[in-house]
């Protein structure tokens, strides 16, 4: 039975129209917003079509991903109209795109002008750019989520869906098959990996391939032959078989499908500039449909260093006007209750001068306070802004306490997780494998939990980094501990065991 019926009305507005899109957990349409009269695409999704714990935490970790995604304000990228739920289904209303999608648009054109693929991925770029500065990664940038509006802009799809697909804990499907296209997976994230942005870079690296040789840069008949293939095969340079394109271009599409993240380029922000250079001189556009060029009588451009230009910092208010600190507190817990994260971040953030002021700076309460704005800007997604503040309380808590003590190191576990969540594997690693020591010691913090987490995390980003031969090492025995101690049978032994039998097919 389908999950939506032409006709059908979501949340008494949107009318259900034509089917457009169908996966194995929901459906996508066009309907209509009866309130605004206005065409829109409806998403829905079908939690109840997994069991248990895994359709709770979908339906968390839809409506946080659609928070998020909210928040970013870029022309684009499709713009989320509306959220929520209605019996048993998940729905998101987002704005409908007039156009193709790049798929289609690719098959139209053969072959694909080279200054029209610089042009696409160039405005890929753009997206990218504002994407990650919050931080959010796609995970699945395909030429079936671009779409080319009839203006020639390109507008990015299904922003943080994937993600929602895409729980920390499970990477590959019950089959040990890997989340996502794996013609665009970048081999990281089929290997079970920590994903970051440098997985959308690798994404657009086959996606440029396509545009400019016709096809993606490794195929095959399975899924395992094709990831064996990202793993261990190079590339076929493109001027091979299109001489026309630049020398300048075909090398920044290698360095895209770099197979260490760490050998791409730095940021879609670094992409960009290179990408500008072979851009299209300023000028009439030709007027043909959906002539991705046109935008770039002046391309939309991504900040320059957005991403690490660091969030502005409260300021106290002046005597006159200082807030109430205690009832400000009580609204916090009231929004907080309520689910408006965003507002209760904003307010924490603006009444933390003012109760250092009338409290002092390492009052219990400001120290309170402080935990409370760290722990709500991490539910707020918005991890560059809490990494600074978890820092500063796990030196604070150290100072006094000593560096074992649980506080301090729960604070540098979740700076770590932020580290990771911001694309910074290396980082990350060093400070999980700082803590690890600390929670497999029973006489100082020892937690045997945590100890099984930061373990599976260091797995995990050893094959973000490409080290396939420690990963399979720490996860090999991290099972064996796992099934000592919780049993074969336990969720987190069956998902090593599942990234190690995936592991041991593409040893090469």
């Amino acid at each position: 039975m389908s999950v939506g019926t032409t006709g059908r009305v979501i949340a008494d507005r949107y009318e259900l129209s034509t089917l457009i899109g169908q996966g194995g957990m929901g459906q996508v349409w066009t309907a209509y917003d009866q309130r605004l009269d206005r065409r829109v695409a409806v998403k829905l999704l079908r939690p109840d079509k997994v069991a248990g714990q895994e359709a709770d935490e979908l339906r968390r970790r839809f409506v946080r991903e659609c928070r998020v995604t909210a928040q970013v304000d870029h022309p684009g990228l499709v713009t989320v109209h509306d959220a929520g739920s209605e019996g048993e289904e998940l729905f998101l209303v987002m704005q409908y795109v007039d156009g193709a999608d790049l798929a289609d648009h690719h098959a139209e054109h053969d072959p694909y002008p080279w200054q029209w693929a610089v042009a696409v991925a160039a405005q890929l770029c753009a997206v990218l750019s504002a994407v990650h500065a919050v931080p959010i990664v796609h995970r699945d940038l395909k030429p079936r989520n671009v779409m080319v509006k009839q203006d020639g802009t390109v507008t990015v799809l299904d922003l943080g869906v994937a993600s929602v697909m895409d729980t920390d804990t499970t990477r590959l499907t019950h089959t040990g098959s890997p989340i996502g296209s794996p013609a665009y997976m970048a081999p990281e994230q089929a290997m079970g990996g920590a994903v970051g942005p440098y997985t959308d870079l690798y994404a657009l690296g086959v996606l440029l391939h396509e545009l400019l040789s016709g096809d993606v840069p490794f195929s095959g008949s399975t899924a395992l032959g094709v990831l064996h293939r990202h793993l261990y095969e190079p590339p076929l340079p493109v001027r091979r078989l299109r001489p026309e394109v630049p020398e300048a271009l075909e090398a920044l599409v290698l360095r895209l499908l770099a197979k260490d993240p760490q050998h791409r380029p730095a940021s879609a922000q670094e992409v960009y500039e290179h990408l500008a250079l072979l851009l299209p001189e300023r000028g009439m556009p030709t007027g043909a449909p959906l002539d991705p060029t046109r935008p770039f009588l002046r391309p939309h451009a991504p900040w320059p260093d957005r991403a690490r230009t660091p969030a502005p910092q409260p300021t106290a208010a002046p005597v006159a006007e200082r807030p109430d600190v205690a009832g400000a507190v009580d609204e916090v817990k009231r929004l907080l209750g309520e689910g408006r994260i965003t507002q209760a971040v904003d307010i924490l953030g603006s009444i933390l001068p003012a109760a250092a002021d009338q409290h002092g700076e390492h009052s219990p309460v400001v120290r309170t306070l402080r935990k409370q704005y760290a722990a709500t800007l991490m539910d707020d997604g918005q991890y560059r802004r809490a990494l600074p503040e978890l820092r500063r309380l796990a030196d604070e808590r150290a100072a006094e306490a000593g560096q074992a003590d649980p506080q301090s190191l729960r604070f540098r576990y979740e700076a770590a997780q932020c580290l990771e969540q911001l694309g910074e594997p290396a980082a990350a690693l060093a400070e999980y494998r700082a803590l690890l020591p600390y929670y497999e010691n029973q006489y100082v913090a020892g937690d045997p939990e945590l100890s099984l987490d930061v373990r599976r995390r260091i797995g995990h980003l050893l094959l973000a980094l490409g080290d396939r031969t420690a990963a399979r090492d720490t996860l090999a025995r991290l099972l064996h501990d796992v099934d000592r101690l919780r049993g074969p049978g336990h969720p987190l032994a069956a998902e090593i065991r599942r990234t190690l039998e995936w592991l041991g097919q593409v040893r090469g």
